[in-house]
């Protein structure tokens, strides 16, 4: 049976695809599950991820649905970070991966997992095209890199110096939409929010924002009181997750249709 192997950079199993192992220096390894290419960032996978790559794979070939469980601690995250993005850049038309989780931790750890599949990735990718002699280095989506956002309450990612004080959520979202519904705005009733105008100013000048790159609910506050950046957590995320390929967020923010109307 298979129960008790492992799948790693130095050795494989047969019938389970093609192994493609790296220098002894970089921890990860590329194998393959039929043609697709699955980058993985550590040395080896158990062979309940294997079998969960599986079947997420043939899901996504189908189109179809799937309800998969696996036991605590065996790596679902990077699991399905590591095949899922592997996936989408073999198929850019598949689109964006929902994650969701319970809390905000949760959703920082899995961003932070994702961003090490997809450091590992860049430098695959990075390493095989400089030894193929191209002088010209790719940037950016051709690089392998991605963008992925995490999105929560305006309680988290409120960096006015005022109502970020304030540990209600509900307070916390009525103050906000004081400060920067239109008609207040407008109408001059209120001396508005420093971050929310420099967000609208930078859609006035087409900005994309950010760059590609992984964005933690951390990272984002951080350019929010970043000189050159500044603009609004909160509303950036909204904004960034239509262009993104992964986005974080809370789960109320799918299965509550109330809290999905409102973000």
């Amino acid at each position: 049976g298979s129960q008790g192997f492992l799948i790693s950079r130095h050795h494989g199993r047969r019938g389970h695809g093609r192994i493609c192992p790296l220098s002894s220096q970089r921890m990860g390894f590329t194998f393959f599950i039929g043609d697709l290419r699955v980058f993985f960032p550590y040395d080896s996978i158990y062979p309940e991820q294997y079998r969960y790559m599986c079947e997420l794979k043939r899901a996504l070939d189908a189109k179809g649905n799937s309800v998969l469980e696996m036991p605590t601690g065996t790596g679902k995250t990077v699991t399905l970070f590591s095949l899922i993005t592997s996936y989408q850049w073999a198929h850019p038309e598949v689109g964006r991966l929902v994650y969701c989780t319970r809390t905000v931790p949760e959703m920082s750890k899995a961003l932070e997992e994702l961003r090490k599949v997809i450091d590992f990735r860049v430098e695959v990718l990075a390493k095989e095209i400089s030894g193929s002699g191209d002088e010209a280095s790719p940037a950016g989506l051709a690089a392998g890199h991605i963008l992925a956002v995490g999105l929560s309450a305006r309680r988290n990612m409120c960096v006015h110096p005022e109502v970020s004080k304030e540990g209600d959520r509900e307070r916390v979202d009525e103050m906000c939409r004081q400060l920067t519904a239109p008609w207040a705005r407008e109408k001059g009733k209120t001396s508005g929010c420093a971050h929310f105008e420099k967000y609208e100013a930078a859609l006035n000048h087409q900005s994309q924002l950010l760059e590609t790159g992984i964005y933690t609910i951390e990272d984002l506050r951080a350019k929010g009181l970043e000189e050159g950046f500044g603009w609004c957590p909160y509303y950036a995320a909204r904004r960034l997750i239509h262009a993104a390929s992964v986005v974080v967020l809370n789960y109320q923010y799918v299965l509550d249709p109330k809290v999905s109307m409102a973000s």
